[in-house]
C-alpha cells in the first residue's frame, strides 16, 4: 500500500507539472497581447477583468492553475500517507510542499486582486523547483530523524513555507514594479521600449503597494517561525540558539525584510531602492532552501541527500 500511494504521489505530481507547464504558456501568450481594448491596467480592479473578453487565456490558464494545484495537493497528501508523517522531512518534499502553498497562495490573493499577470512568474517557478525536486532531490521515503518527532515541525515548517508564498508574490511584484518604472520612464521621455507588455500591468506605484502589504504578511510570518525554530530547539537540543547555518540565514532573512519594512515606512525609500531590497530578501530566501540546505553541514540538514 505504501508503495502504491508513492507511486500515485509521483504520477499525480507529474501530472500537476504537466497542467501548469501549460497554464505558463497561456499566461504567458496573454501577456504577450499588449494592451486590453479599454486601456486600462489589468491589475486595477475586479471589474476590468471581467469587462476584458480578450483575457479569455488568462482565464483559462487559472483554471488549469486551480485543477493543477488541486492534483499537487493529492500528491502531497499522498506521499504524507505514505510515509505516515507530514511530507516535509526532505529537499524532494520541502519542495512539493513549498510550491504548493506558493501557488495556494497565488491563488487566494487573487481572490482579493486581479493578479494573473503574476502567473507566468508563479507557475514558471514551481515548474523549476519542481523540475530540480523529481529530478535531483526525490528520495525513497525514510523515518523522522529523531530531532524532527515533533509537533513544532508541522508548526513550524509551514509557517516557514506560508511566508515564502507572500515573499514569492512580494518579489515577484517588485520585479514587474522595476520594469514599468523603466517604461513608464522612457514614456515619459518620448522613448519606445520593447516592455510593451506592461501595459497590461498596474503603474509602479501601486505594484509596490502591492508588493509591500503582501511583504508585510510574509514577514510577520517569518517573524513568528524565527520564534517557533527556537523554542522547537530547545526542546530538541537545550538551546534557543546556536549559530546553526541554517539558523543564521533564517534571521538573515528576518533582517533584510525587517529594514525593507523599516526603510519604506521611516525613511521614505520608495521606488526602485525597496524594490531591490525586497528582491535581495526572496533571493536570500531561495539561498536559504538550496544552498544552505545541501552543502552546508548542521543540525538542520535535513536534505535527504
Amino acid at each position: 500500500m505504501t508503495d502504491a500511494l508513492s507511486q500515485y504521489s509521483v504520477l499525480a505530481l507529474y501530472s500537476a507539472m504537466a497542467l501548469y507547464a501549460i497554464a505558463f504558456v497561456l499566461f504567458t501568450l496573454d501577456l504577450a497581447r499588449g494592451a486590453s481594448d479599454d486601456g486600462a491596467p489589468v491589475g486595477e480592479s475586479k471589474d476590468v477583468t471581467l469587462a476584458a473578453p480578450k483575457r479569455k487565456l488568462a482565464r483559462i490558464a487559472m483554471a488549469l492553475t486551480v485543477l493543477g494545484w488541486v492534483l499537487q495537493l493529492a500528491a502531497t497528501v499522498m506521499r504524507g500517507l505514505a510515509a505516515s508523517r507530514v511530507p516535509w522531512a526532505n529537499m524532494y518534499e520541502f519542495a512539493m510542499t513549498g510550491t504548493l502553498i506558493i501557488i495556494g497562495v497565488f491563488l487566494i490573493v487573487n481572490l482579493k486582486w486581479d493578479m494573473k499577470f503574476l502567473g507566468s512568474f508563479v507557475t514558471g517557478l514551481v515548474l523549476l523547483l519542481l523540475g530540480l525536486a523529481a529530478t535531483r532531490y526525490y528520495v525513497e521515503i525514510v523515518p523522522l530523524p529523531p530531532a524532527l518527532q515533533s509537533y513544532w515541525l508541522v508548526i513550524h515548517v509551514f509557517v516557514a513555507t506560508l511566508a515564502t508564498g507572500f515573499f514569492a508574490l512580494g518579489f515577484a511584484l517588485s520585479l514587474m514594479q522595476l520594469l514599468q518604472s523603466r517604461r513608464e520612464a522612457a514614456a515619459a521621455a518620448g522613448a519606445k521600449t520593447k516592455l510593451a507588455f506592461l501595459t497590461r500591468l498596474p503603474d509602479a506605484a501601486q505594484l509596490e503597494n502591492y508588493a509591500y502589504r503582501l511583504i508585510i504578511i510574509g514577514f510577520v510570518l517569518w517573524t513568528f517561525t524565527l520564534i517557533a525554530g527556537a523554542i522547537w530547539a530547545e526542546k530538541a537540543w537545550g538551546r534557543y540558539w546556536g549559530w546553526d547555518t541554517k539558523e543564521v540565514w533564517t534571521f538573515i532573512i528576518w533582517t533584510i525584510y525587517a529594514g525593507y519594512i523599516h526603510a519604506r515606512s521611516t525613511r521614505g525609500w520608495r521606488g526602485t531602492r525597496s524594490a531591490w531590497l525586497a528582491m535581495i530578501g526572496f533571493a536570500a530566501v531561495i539561498f536559504n532552501f538550496t544552498v544552505v540546505n545541501i552543502f552546508f553541514k548542521g543540525l538542520h540538514a535535513y536534505s535527504g541527500l
